[in-house]
């Protein structure tokens, strides 16, 4: 069966629907002694900024019922970094490598993008709009339609004609006119769920479990809102959505594609198990097969016909 999947046709085409989800697949050098990075349909990296940061308090990470909670605070090495040493070392003649963009400042935004778009190794740029907004007082941009639209046309502009793609969060009033806003905006694709924000405690030692006191919710329990998210977008927009958010499965995937994804991000479930996506890629023709599934466009969003 043929697993391609074209986002933006002629110009991001991927071989399958499965990428890795910024945040859970470091840059993707630290998951080549577990599979093929390139029998991947994409890359997307963990967080770039401008500079180095050295991200949040340990500890990082804890676990919750069915998930994980986790605030790494976008620890990287900055853009020059990732230019300079990481994307020469990455496959990406064979499979498209996405790096996940944070800023504080529009103005940012911009700047990353102008840097990243002009290496020949990039084939697309996701905005992460659940960073923090330093004109709004940290809210984030994702909670603003108004300054969503405002970061992808930042990143539009600079991005030299290289794919766009808005990472969406549902810690918004109303996550469907934000992602109205991101397409009207020039988004060529939508990536949503972002992590949702959590707090675990430790009550013997009265002191939350993380740091940075708050984190992201991943993992399990959080697949039936981002499946409810992915379908409620995918009634308003006209482009390409990217669902992540719980996927551990072949099968999860394919719930996904049902509610109109066109591609499916893994993310923590490498956590416990690092082959878990490239046994997700590898496993799913087969299941295509198992369910009569002959041709992805015309099963994606056939939920209820």
């Amino acid at each position: 069966m043929d697993m391609r999947v074209s986002l933006v046709p002629g110009v991001l085409e991927l071989k399958n629907p499965v990428l890795s989800a910024a945040g859970t697949f470091g840059s993707g050098l630290e998951y080549r002694p577990y599979g093929d990075l390139a029998s991947l349909g994409g890359i997307i990296t963990n967080g770039i900024t401008l500079h180095p940061r050295a991200g949040s308090p340990m500890p990082r990470i804890t676990a919750t019922p069915s998930g994980l909670l986790s605030s790494v605070g976008v620890q990287n090495d900055g853009v020059e970094h990732f230019v300079d040493r990481v994307l020469p070392l990455l496959p990406w003649g064979e499979v498209p490598i996405i790096p996940n963009i944070s800023a504080s400042h529009v103005d940012d935004f911009g700047e990353l993008a102008a840097r990243l778009a002009a290496e020949e190794g990039v084939a697309a740029l996701e905005v992460n709009l659940s960073c923090r907004n330093a004109n709004r007082s940290g809210q984030r941009f994702c909670q603003n339609p108004v300054t969503a639209a405002r970061a992808v046309s930042a990143v539009k502009r600079a991005a030299g004609g290289k794919p766009v793609i808005a990472k969406l969060s549902p810690q918004t009033m109303d996550i469907v006119e934000v992602a109205r806003a991101v397409e009207a905006s020039g988004a060529d694709a939508i990536s949503c769920i972002g992590k949702v924000e959590g707090l675990m405690v430790d009550v013997k030692e009265r002191r939350a479990k993380l740091g940075n006191i708050t984190g992201g919710m991943s993992g399990p329990a959080m697949k039936p809102l981002a499946l409810h998210c992915v379908w409620q977008i995918a009634q308003v927009v006209n482009i390409p959505i990217i669902g992540v958010g719980g996927v551990c499965s072949a099968l999860d995937v394919l719930e996904f594609i049902l509610v109109g994804a066109h591609a499916v991000g893994v993310g923590s479930a490498s956590f416990s198990d690092p082959e878990t996506i490239f046994r997700i890629a590898r496993e799913l023709p087969a299941l295509c097969a198992e369910y009569g599934i002959d041709d992805l466009n015309a099963f994606r969003g056939s939920m209820g016909r």
